[in-house]
C-alpha cells in the first residue's frame, strides 16, 4: 500500500512510504480531532516496523540537492491547551542518505527492530497520543517532509483477580438499594451483568437509568482539566419500584467507542471509565452513584464462548460487613434544592482505590496476537 502526499508548488520530489506486509496487515479505525475516523495500519508493542522509502523526482533530468535524508519513528503526546509543544516519549532515527544529490528516482530500505510502543493511540477532548513515521529530505531552504500515522493497540492478559462490585447505597430513612455488578474489570467486547435490589422505598421514583461515563484528565497541579463524556445510557426501570423488587442489568460494550483504561500516561493524562446509576423521582430530582470500572483490550488468539455467571437474586443481608453509602445529588434548580434539604443524606464515601493496571502482553512480529472479532 502506498501513502502519497502532494507538497505543493515548488517541491521537486514526492515521498512514498511502503510498509512491508501492508497487503495483509490488519488495520484499525482511529478518531481524528474533528470527530471523524480514519483507518490506519495496526501495530503492537514490541513489533518491528520495516519497509521502503521511495523518492520520486517530479522533474526528470534535474538534480535534487539535499543535506541528508532520514526516517524517524515517533510517539508524541499533544495537549490541546499547549499546542505546538509536543511531548515525545518514543524517538528513533535512521539515516537513509548522507548529504549529496539525487539524479533519479531512488528507494531506501528501513527497519526499526522490536520497537517499544508502551501506550495506545488516543484522541480525546483535550489530548492526543499518536505514533507516526516521518521522512525528511533536509534542504537549505525548505525541507521535504512526509508523515504517516500508525495505530497502536496495547494488549492485556486476563486479570487474575476480578471480584464483583457490591454496594448498598441510599438516602437515610427514604431509600436503600443494593447494586451489584458481576465484575470490576471488563474487556472491550465484554458484557456488564448486574442487578439492582430495593431494600427500602419511601420516595416516589419515576425511572432509573445507567450510563457509561468516560473521564479524561489532563495536566497537573493547578492546570488540571477534567472532561466527562457519556458513552452510553440505558433506562433500566420505568415506574416506582416496591420493596424487595430486583431490576436486572445487562450492558453490551462491543458496540461503543471505548479504549482501555489509561492511568497517568507519561504523567500527562488519564482516561477512566465509570458506571453511573441515576434515579429520578416524580419531582425531577436526580440521585446518582458512580462506580469506577477497569477496561482492557483482550489479546488472546482463541475465540472463547461468552460465559455469563448467573447473578443470584436473593435478599441481601444487613450484617456489619455490608458497605453502606449515600446517593449523591445531581444539581437541580433552586426550587428543588430547598425541598431536598428537608431529607438529610449521608456523605458519599469516596470511590474505591483504582485497582493496579493490568499487565500488558508483550507481542512481537512473530505471531502477533489478535483480538476477538
Amino acid at each position: 500500500m502506498y501513502f502519497q502526499s502532494f507538497f505543493g508548488f515548488g517541491q521537486s520530489a514526492e515521498i512514498d512510504i511502503i510498509l512491508d506486509g501492508a497487503a495483509t496487515r490488519r488495520t484499525a479505525e482511529v478518531k481524528t480531532e474533528d470527530g471523524k475516523k480514519e483507518r490506519l495500519f495496526l501495530f503492537f508493542d514490541g513489533e518491528s516496523l520495516s519497509g521502503k522509502v521511495n523518492i520520486t523526482l517530479k522533474r526528470p533530468g534535474y538534480k535534487l540537492e539535499h543535506q541528508g535524508i532520514k526516517i524517524e519513528f515517533l510517539g508524541q503526546i499533544e495537549l490541546y491547551y499547549d499546542r505546538g509543544n509536543q511531548h515525545e516519549f518514543t524517538s528513533l532515527v535512521k539515516e537513509l542518505a548522507r548529504p549529496g544529490e539525487l539524479h533519479h528516482n531512488t528507494s531506501y530500505d528501513f527497519d526499526f527492530n522490536q520497537v517499544e510502543k508502551p501506550y495506545e493511540v488516543y484522541t480525546g477532548t483535550n489530548v492526543k497520543l499518536r505514533y507516526f513515521l516521518r521522512v525528511t529530505v533536509v534542504r537549505r531552504l525548505t525541507d521535504i517532509v512526509k508523515e504517516v500515522d500508525l495505530a497502536v493497540h496495547t494488549l492485556s492478559s486476563y486479570p487474575e483477580m476480578n471480584s464483583s462490585i457490591k454496594m448498598e447505597v441510599g438516602i437515610e430513612d427514604s431509600l436503600h438499594i443494593e447494586f451489584e455488578y458481576n465484575k470490576s474489570k471488563y474487556h472491550l467486547k465484554d458484557v456488564i451483568v448486574g442487578k439492582i435490589y430495593f431494600l427500602l422505598v419511601r420516595i416516589k421514583i419515576r425511572h432509573m437509568e445507567i450510563a457509561i461515563i468516560r473521564r479524561e484528565t489532563t495536566g497537573s497541579g493547578p492546570n488540571v482539566f477534567n472532561e466527562n463524556e457519556t458513552i452510553a445510557k440505558y433506562e433500566i426501570m420505568d415506574g416506582s419500584p416496591v420493596r424487595g423488587e430486583s431490576i436486572p442489568i445487562r450492558v453490551f460494550l462491543a458496540g461503543y467507542d471505548l479504549t482501555p483504561t489509561m492511568r497517568d500516561i507519561n504523567k500527562k493524562f488519564s482516561v477512566r471509565y465509570y458506571l453511573n446509576l441515576v434515579l429520578v423521582d416524580e419531582e425531577e430530582r436526580r440521585y446518582f452513584k458512580q462506580q469506577e470500572i477497569t477496561l482492557w483490550r483482550k489479546g488472546d488468539r482463541i475465540r472463547k464462548s461468552l460465559q455469563m455467571a448467573p447473578v443470584p437474586v436473593t435478599t441481601p443481608t444487613n450484617g456489619e460487613s455490608d458497605q453502606v453509602q449515600a446517593f449523591e445529588k445531581i444539581p437541580t434548580p433552586v426550587s428543588e434544592e430547598a425541598s431536598l434539604e428537608d431529607s438529610p443524606t449521608e456523605e458519599p464515601a469516596p470511590n474505591p482505590t483504582p485497582s493496579e493496571d493490568i499487565p500488558r502482553v508483550e507481542s512481537y512480529a512473530e505471531g502477533v496476537p489478535t483480538e476477538d472479532a
